[in-house]
């Protein structure tokens, strides 16, 4: 199974980019063997399979990638073959000078490897002259903008519905946390419920990085997409309720780890602890809140939206055994408060 988990994708990439692959390649090979009539027109196919990729940003880097790494192996092979013909050791030397002119070059991996394939698609395919390195350059370079206008005609999805459940989802797993906690402060907990409170806390960690890629790549479809100037606002709401929910996290992550360490059962008879309990419930509903702004609910009464955390709790000195856990709650609590307060 892991042998298969190696060259299987999680999930199948969509089915328009597969068109589009299918598209440009076809087109590619066809126009290139067209205007350039010759050999099969292998490095226009691969130069337009290359070029579409699921961002119009990516299709451009993919685009100067391959064309320099042809440009490059080609001309190395060419040279090569023009002084020692094109015996079988000629060929290796030429893969071998391909990545050492690419490494002295600090070309990146793909870059590297695309100078000596194409050398070595030089040598194995073609004769070595001046025209034939001419003709597979320009081939390339037929191809590459060939997949690049593809994937313009057929735009890219851009990523935003992702990056928007992304956020939603951690948004909800932190109001849900801030109840848990308030939950546990008010009833008597077992060594298995707090434990399990403390894990689930800290899944929030993964849940912030995934909605980090998740923007990270809406803002990656948005570039050079035609589509971008409607949805960039949206993305950027997107980046500021991440921005408010990330410190949050630390801090309820801080909040269930002291709950954790100092737990006693008589903590549900502390007056105060009630009262930071009602407090983490109200900014659970701010944090929901927060979410809302950003995925607007048709459904959602206007008075629901109001923020109820208004102002920082003031309470009375706790009882002797609790005031450290009492304390680190309220300064996390604040911090909450401060955070969700942000306009």
């Amino acid at each position: 199974m892991r042998v298969i988990e190696t060259f299987r994708a999680t999930r199948r990439q969509p089915l328009l980019q597969v068109a589009k692959s299918a598209v440009a390649t076809a087109v590619a090979w066809l126009l290139a063997g067209w205007l350039i009539p010759g050999p099969l027109p292998v490095f226009a196919a691969i130069a337009a399979l290359l070029v579409v990729q699921p961002s119009l940003n990516q299709s451009v880097a993919k685009g100067v990638e391959r064309s320099v790494g042809v440009v490059a192996g080609v001309v190395i092979a060419s040279v090569l073959a023009l002084l020692f013909g094109q015996a079988t050791w000629v060929v290796l030397v030429a893969v071998a000078a391909a990545l050492a002119v690419a490494w002295l070059l600090r070309m990146t991996t793909g870059t590297s490897n695309q100078v000596a394939i194409s050398a070595l698609l030089v040598l194995s395919l073609g004769a070595a002259t001046p025209g034939y390195a001419v003709d597979r350059v320009l081939e390339t370079l037929i191809g590459a903008l060939i997949g690049f206008v593809v994937n313009l005609v057929f735009v890219p999805p851009v990523a935003i519905a992702p990056a928007q459940r992304a956020v939603d989802a951690l948004g909800g797993e932190v109001a849900a946390s801030l109840d848990r906690l308030a939950a546990a402060l008010t009833a008597p907990q077992s060594p298995a419920q707090l434990e399990e409170l403390m894990i689930t806390a800290r899944l929030m960690r993964p849940m912030v990085q995934s909605a980090t890629e998740a923007i990270a790549s809406g803002a990656e479809s948005l570039t050079l997409n035609p589509r971008a100037r409607r949805r960039r606002e949206e993305l950027q709401q997107l980046e500021g309720t991440l921005a408010r929910l990330a410190p949050i996290v630390t801090q309820v992550i801080g909040m269930t780890r002291a709950v954790y360490d100092r737990y006693e059962p008589s903590l549900g008879a502390e007056p105060t602890t009630r009262a930071i309990a009602e407090q983490l419930g109200r900014a659970a509903h701010d944090v929901r809140r927060v979410v809302r702004r950003t995925n607007p609910d048709p459904a959602d009464p206007p008075t629901e939206s109001l923020p109820a955390l208004t102002a920082p709790l003031v309470i009375a000195a706790p009882s002797s055994g609790h005031w450290i856990l009492v304390g680190s709650l309220l300064e996390d609590l604040r911090r909450i408060h401060e955070t969700l307060a942000e306009r």
